[in-house]
């Protein structure tokens, strides 16, 4: 029997900034260089409603605050669903707009409140100088199991997220959660939320493969060995961008 993992994309036409579809494309690329398949459904507001739990990744880009209120509403319709599928360890990547919205709330610059989910504690508030962003090149130090890397991305946001206690990483480089801060994202067990665009999984192969043996290993009850691929191009563009940053 072909092995492979089921894909879900949430909002791809309302949480898609600065490339994060190219995620779903890396994705697929990676497990079709190895044989696997790879099956990805869309859900946008309207369609059928989706059962969370039957997938093995679910996938969430960046949208702004409008696209965030369009879609809050219809978001926490799925909010059992969702807990649900997270507790049966369906793996979570949640970018930028999305990662927000798994927390408490996102207040706008207007004093408006955008509800999350509230799955994990954490909350977002947007600076009130809509001028001030953190923007710009971002590398964290992450622990992914047994590996250290280096996480490289991009960030954009104006919002601030608050009490996360879980960090992705470490921030080396850029600011991370909010201004300045020590910390990046949120990881716990099978949820990856972050603000790095660019999109994150291009620049970043051992994240990526990082995510799929997970699936692979969970849907398999298997220690799935993903045969290596040769990523010289990626590792020569890493390392290009890490000197530039002064970083070793």
């Amino acid at each position: 029997m072909e092995k492979g993992i089921n894909i879900l994309y949430l909002y791809p036409d309302m949480l898609e900034l600065y490339g994060d579809f190219g995620n779903i494309q890396i994705l697929k690329y990676r497990l079709e260089k190895r044989n696997f398949y790879c099956k990805i459904d869309k859900y946008s507001i309207g369609d059928n409603p989706p059962d969370f739990s039957s997938y093995d990744l679910v996938f969430a880009g960046g949208g702004a605050d409008q696209e965030q209120s369009i879609l809050a509403d219809d978001l926490l319709k799925f909010k059992e669903n969702i807990k649900e599928a997270i507790q049966k360890g369906t793996f979570f990547l949640l970018i930028c707009g999305a990662y927000q919205l798994f927390g408490k709330y996102y207040k706008g610059v207007d004093g408006n409140i955008i509800p999350g989910l509230d799955i994990f504690p954490y909350y977002t508030e947007a600076n009130e100088d809509r001028k001030k962003r953190c923007i710009g090149n971002i590398v964290i130090d992450v622990k992914l199991g047994d590996l250290s890397t280096k996480i490289i991305g991009f960030e954009n946001h104006g919002g601030q997220t608050y009490d996360v206690f879980s960090p992705f990483g470490n921030v080396l480089y850029g600011n991370g959660n909010k201004f300045g801060d020590s910390k990046e994202g949120f990881f716990l067990n099978n949820v990856i939320a972050t603000y790095l665009h660019g999109p994150l999984l291009a620049k970043n192969p051992n994240l990526t493969d990082f995510i799929l043996k997970y699936c692979l290993n969970k849907k398999y009850n298997e220690n799935i060995k993903l045969e290596p691929l040769d990523d010289g191009f990626e590792e020569l563009c890493r390392s290009q961008l890490l000197e530039k940053f002064n970083i070793k």
